[in-house]
């Protein structure tokens, strides 16, 4: 899927400007003079990134971000100013904004801001996508398994495991080879590795 700038400003000299800036560079760009109307038409499967402009009217460029992290997206965003507003761009900026540009700028620094937000939103996407495997894997064991797996994850001997559930040492090794099948592993590292790095570990704790 190619990526797609988005422009959200109300200044039309300003978009018709960033428009060809970006297009020179071989990106598709859509462009929005309300935020709203990016808001309403917004899919989140699309990959890309998001120009904002602070100050438009009715719904402002830092209400449209605090909108979209209401949401759950994830879509960088570059905010474009034409003030120095130094307090607001640490706020952006502390929101999840990528980058912060003032009014004028100059056109590789622009490029440079997007390029990094589009790297930042294919990473962020491959991350998501990998966390939904292993937690696609993770919803195949079982109870048992799932307890087994606290404690290989937690650095555990079998014998321990063992102890702690109250079941025989074939059952915790029969478990643990179940898990290593149904996580698509070979060896423990790869198994703690592939746990934590994909953010499954709370459901670890549940009972």
């Amino acid at each position: 899927m190619d990526p797609i700038v988005y422009v959200v400003d109300d200044d039309q000299a300003m978009v018709e400007s960033l428009t060809w800036i970006i297009e020179s560079v071989g990106l598709k760009v859509k462009t929005y003079v309300r935020a709203q109307d990016f808001l309403d038409e917004y899919n989140p499967i699309q990959h890309g990134c998001l120009l904002l402009d602070v100050r438009m009217p009715g719904m402002s460029g830092p209400e449209l971000q605090l909108r979209l992290n209401e949401k759950g997206a994830t879509l960088p965003i570059i905010f474009i100013s034409g003030h120095g507003d130094v307090p607001l761009a640490v706020r952006v900026m502390k929101a999840g904004a990528v980058d912060f540009l003032t009014k004028p700028f100059n056109d590789q620094i622009l490029l440079e801001s997007i390029n990094k937000a589009l790297r930042a939103d294919k990473t962020n996407r491959e991350k998501q996508q990998e966390n939904a495997k292993a937690e696609a894997k993770f919803a195949l064991l079982s109870p048992r398994e799932v307890q087994v797996l606290q404690g290989i994850v937690a650095g555990k001997q079998n014998k321990v495991i063992s102890a702690e559930l109250k079941i025989s040492l074939k059952t915790v090794e029969a478990h643990r080879a179940s898990v290593m099948k149904k996580m698509s592993v070979k060896s423990v590292p790869e198994l703690v590795r592939l746990v934590l790095r994909n953010d499954v570990q709370e459901p670890l704790n549940e009972e």
